[in-house]
Parts: structure tokens; C-alpha cells; sequence
């Protein structure tokens, strides 16, 4: 299957550039995979599409302000993307080695020093594939700290906006309200527009809330790069679920109940977990695109995603390639909000 019937012209100002005023107040578009209906509404009514039974499965993974902005050697600016730290045979995590994405000038050279405050220096290692690198970073104490007083939120190449000061406004809008467990450099996005009201009338309708968490890598901003999607290959992200929350799961499926997932990222843990001999907590490079069956999930809520994406190839999947392009054709018709801090979809 080529990457190119993935592919669809999205107006540039359909792109969200900021979330909605209010997180529930965001549009949805809810699809029915059996007779292909579409309907349009807003996100605080998706609680009409549930029913006593359901179980909803949320991503809690936090977002870290990973994005440091520091000086060289040389003076010049760098920027960096800190994406995982390393914990192998290689790299022990001692030794403080992070992957990371390096934005500058001039390629900076290995060995070489980056200073981004008193608290935190990184060192160049080597360039790795595809533009990452490995840093070792250089501080004392609590690096989630130091990050949460020097780090921006790194939010995704497509969101340019006049004023860059306005890292307070992401802080709060790009986590999910379920964010618990720190390690994204990326926000679940499905779950943005989720309130705490919301929840609550969802559990009061006999909806079961279950939390499992996939830590959004550096992979979210690589495009696919090659021209038959049966040989790409998604990096690896680290996933992690408790044995009871497992065990809930499964058992709904083999009930024939209906599990809906918030997000991508929620579907893989789902999935991945589903496979024997999986342990609960691991790395998951499950790649999920049309052909794939799914064994667990009865409903998705997602967002509107990239052209020519593993999200989109992914949803596609869930629903079918020509009903999700006509959906994207019709969301395109009615200036839906796209991409991140866009509008959201419910696929049942």
C-alpha cells in the first residue's frame, strides 16, 4: 500500500494554532463505521454516544517542557529537544544519555559543549540516524525540576505563532487532564479535550474510566518516509499498565463490552497487551495500518491528523481509508479545526 493514498490538501488555516477557549467546547464529529453516517456536534455532548458498560481508556503520560533553549561553544543560539534518556548496555542510565533533536545554525561538533543555565549543560556525543542525537546531560539534583523552571513545552513544528512568548498558555492546555506520569515530548492530543465535568457525568452514566500510559516519543514528528507503508518502521515508545487494569480490559473484550480508546496511543497499549506473552511494561513499535485487525477496541475518539501519517494510516485502519478521506473531505467543508489543538472525531 503506498503512502501516497494518504495523502489530502488541508487549507493552512485550518491548522489550530491555539486550543478553544474551552477544552470541552472543541467540535466533534462523530462517525458510524457500519452505515458510514456522519454527524456533526460538539465534544461536550460525546457523553450521549456512551452508554452503562462502556469502558474509556485515557493515556496518563505527562508532557515535560523537554524544549531548552541555550548557547554553544561559539556563542551561537541552540535549541534542544530532549526525546528519551538511555538506559541500555551502551548507555547506562548513570550516565545520563539522551537521545535529542538539535536545532542551530552550524552542526555542532562532537564533544563539544551546549550551556542552557547554571543547572543543566549537555555534551555532543555523536549524531545518530535521522537528525538525533546523543547528549549527556550535566546537572545536580531533580532534572524533572530543572526542566520545569528552564523548558518549554514542545509543541509540534506546524504551530507558528507572532509571539513565542507564550509557553503559560501550552503549560496548561497541552496536558490532558489525566496527565500523571511525566516521559512526552508530545500530548496525547485526544485527551485535550477532556474536562473533570465531563468525566463525572460519564461515571455517573456507568461508564468505567481506566488509565494506561504510553510516553510519546520524538517518532510524532518524523513523516514517513518511505513509499510503501508496509516498510516503515515506528521507533519504539515506552508503554506501561497495571496488571488490574489488564485484567479489566480483557475481560470486557471477552464479554463482547465495548472498550473505547482515547487516542492512538491508548489503541497500541490496548493492542500490544492483547498479544501473549507481553510483559506490562516494556517498549511497543506496534505500527497499526489498513489490513490490521483489531481484536480489542469497539470505538476511538481521536483528532484530525497529519496527511500521510502513521495517524492517519492508523484511524484508517479503525474505520476504513474511504470513509475517513470523505469524513476529512467534509471536515475540510466545514472549517473543522486540525491537527493538535483541533477539533476532535468519535469513530464508533
Amino acid at each position: 500500500m503506498k503512502v501516497d493514498e494518504f495523502d489530502y490538501q488541508l487549507p493552512p488555516e485550518l491548522i489550530a494554532q491555539f486550543p478553544a477557549p474551552k477544552r470541552d467546547t472543541s467540535r466533534l464529529m462523530v462517525i458510524n463505521r457500519e452505515n458510514g453516517q456522519i454527524e456533526h456536534t460538539f465534544f461536550l455532548h460525546i457523553e450521549n454516544y456512551f452508554k452503562a458498560g462502556d469502558i474509556l481508556v485515557v493515556n496518563d503520560t505527562k508532557v515535560i517542557p523537554a524544549r531548552i533553549l541555550g548557547y554553544k561553544e561559539t556563542g551561537g543560539k541552540v535549541e534542544v529537544l530532549l526525546l528519551k534518556p538511555l538506559n541500555n548496555v551502551e548507555c547506562s542510565k548513570e550516565k545520563k544519555i539522551w537521545e535529542a533533536l538539535i536545532n542551530c545554525s552550524k552542526k555542532p561538533r562532537e564533544g563539544s559543549w551546549l550551556f542552557f543555565s547554571s543547572d543543566l549543560q549537555a555534551q555532543v556525543i555523536h549524531q545518530k540516524e535521522r537528525g538525533i542525537w546523543h547528549v549527556q546531560l550535566k546537572y545536580e539534583g531533580d532534572l524533572n525540576e530543572i526542566l520545569e523552571q528552564i523548558g518549554k513545552t514542545p509543541l509540534p513544528p506546524y504551530i507558528k505563532r507572532k509571539n513565542s512568548d507564550q509557553d503559560f498558555i501550552d503549560r496548561r492546555y497541552y496536558q490532558t487532564i489525566f496527565a500523571k506520569k511525566a516521559g512526552s515530548v508530545a500530548a496525547p492530543t485526544a485527551g485535550l479535550h477532556f474536562t473533570e465535568a465531563l468525566i463525572n457525568r460519564l461515571r455517573k452514566k456507568g461508564v468505567e474510566i481506566l488509565s494506561v500510559t504510553l510516553d510519546v516519543g520524538g517518532g510524532t514528528f518524523q513523516p514517513v518516509r518511505v513509499k510503501n507503508i508496509e516498510e516503515h518502521q515506528m521507533h519504539p515508545e515506552f508503554y506501561e499498565i497495571d496488571p488490574e487494569t489488564r485484567k479489566k480490559i480483557l475481560q470486557a473484550i471477552k464479554r463482547g463490552e465495548r472498550v473505547i480508546a482515547v487516542g492512538s496511543t491508548s489503541v497500541r497499549v490496548i493492542e500490544t497487551i492483547r498479544q501473549k506473552n507481553v510483559p506490562l511494561r516494556g517498549y511497543t513499535n506496534l505500527f497499526i495500518y489498513p489490513g490490521y485487525k483489531f481484536n480489542s477496541i469497539k470505538g476511538l475518539i481521536t483528532n484530525f491528523h497529519l496527511p500521510r501519517s502513521t495517524l492517519l494510516m492508523l484511524v484508517s485502519a479503525f474505520a476504513g481509508k474511504e470513509l475517513i478521506l470523505r469524513a476529512y473531505q467534509e471536515a475540510i467543508a466545514k472549517k473543522y479545526r486540525f491537527y493538535s489543538y483541533g477539533d476532535a472525531m468519535f469513530i464508533i
